[in-house]
């Protein structure tokens, strides 16, 4: 009986000590530690999987970012202290063309406008006399600045959509109209040049040159008249004065003006015209056809014949054109626009201001 006991007992030995083994390989408290981490750790995998509400997998781990899936459902998200926006317009790059020794070249105030209206904008500064920004401004012709150029991409914005006609395009970069857009010129590159057929008056090699913008049938270019022909009175021994002619589409009978102020000027009284047009504009503005400004001209004295022809053979329309179109690549789209120099004024500035600038020109 004893063996037999014996024997019985060697038989479950064997479990014992293997269920014996199993218990020892944790039975300490950082074996079964181990065990929950790993467990916790495929829990959380599978979740990221399965889909996670802030960021993938991959994101997750790398701490690159906000998970695209996500994006595609939200507008507005905070992260890290900032609050993102969703746009769905795509990131337009912008080059502003500067002069930092320039202070009226500043674009800060105009590049927040320009964020509010294209938000996605990227702008990177560009100085003038910089090797980009000289091959920018041969490349767009810039006449002032500052200057922005944005590439193709905003060909895809509401805002180019709306209003094509300020960009110009060259070679898929588009230049803005700054004038357009009330962007007021700190700096011009270059003044307008000066022709032979141009009215004008004073000295050719004057240190000083004021060149004028202007339409006759405009009321603000009527009330300008006054002071433009104060300053001719007072300053024209040492300073040049140059009319440009600029007749706006706006007024039905600008063009037939401007003629008549070309061909008084083929027979030398472009000025006494002028200053005719100017003081009747309430009158022959209400005409059609060019027979108040025939009268005008028997009443100057000038040869009607020829003045009959130069009118009826529109003889000075390609200098007209010309002028209108100077006007439009100094971004100039209303009247009065005059320069004294390389100084821009835009509007009915008084003679007083007026004075201010030509004093201060001849004075460097």
């Amino acid at each position: 009986m004893e063996e037999k006991n014996e024997e019985k007992s060697a038989q479950y030995l064997p479990m014992e000590k293997g269920e014996g083994k199993r218990d020892s390989q944790c039975a300490d408290e950082s074996c079964r530690r181990k065990i929950k981490n790993y467990t916790s750790m495929l829990i959380l995998l599978a979740g990221l999987l399965i889909g996670s509400v802030f960021v993938d997998v991959a994101q997750f781990f790398g701490q690159q970012g906000v998970s695209p899936r996500v994006l595609k459902n939200i507008d507005v998200f905070p992260l890290d202290g900032r609050t993102w926006v969703a746009f769905n317009e795509p990131v337009v790059n912008l080059q502003v063309l500067t002069d930092s020794k320039c202070e009226a070249c500043d674009p800060t105030e105009p590049l927040k406008w320009l964020k509010r209206v294209i938000p996605t904008t990227l702008a990177k500064k560009v100085e003038i006399d910089s090797p980009e920004g000289k091959a920018l401004a041969e490349k767009f012709n810039v006449k002032s600045l500052p200057a922005f150029i944005f590439d193709e991409s905003v060909t895809k914005t509401d805002v180019y959509a709306q209003a094509q006609d300020i960009f110009e395009n060259k070679d898929n970069s588009y230049l803005m109209n700054t004038e357009q857009v009330g962007i007021k010129a700190g700096k011009y590159l270059e003044t307008p040049s000066v022709s032979q057929d141009d009215p004008q008056i004073g000295p050719a090699d004057a240190k000083v040159k004021v060149v004028l913008f202007s339409d006759f049938q405009c009321p603000y270019c009527k009330t300008f008249n006054d002071s433009f022909e104060k300053a001719i009175n007072n300053y024209k021994d040492k300073v040049l004065f140059v009319y440009k002619f600029l007749p706006l589409s706006i007024h039905p009978q600008s063009q037939n003006a401007a003629m008549a102020g070309a061909c008084a000027n083929d027979q030398g009284k472009f000025w006494e015209m002028s200053s005719k047009l100017y003081s009747s504009q309430d009158t022959w503005g209400k005409t059609t056809g060019t027979a108040s400004f025939k009268s005008a001209a028997v009443s100057l004295g000038l040869n009607s014949t020829k003045f009959n022809q130069c009118m009826d053979s529109n003889q000075f329309k390609d200098k007209i054109d010309a002028d209108t179109q100077m006007a439009s690549s100094f971004g100039i789209s209303g009247t009065p626009a005059f320069f004294v120099d390389d100084q821009f004024f835009g509007g009915v500035v008084s003679y007083d201001e007026m004075k201010k600038t030509i004093d201060e020109e001849l004075a460097k």
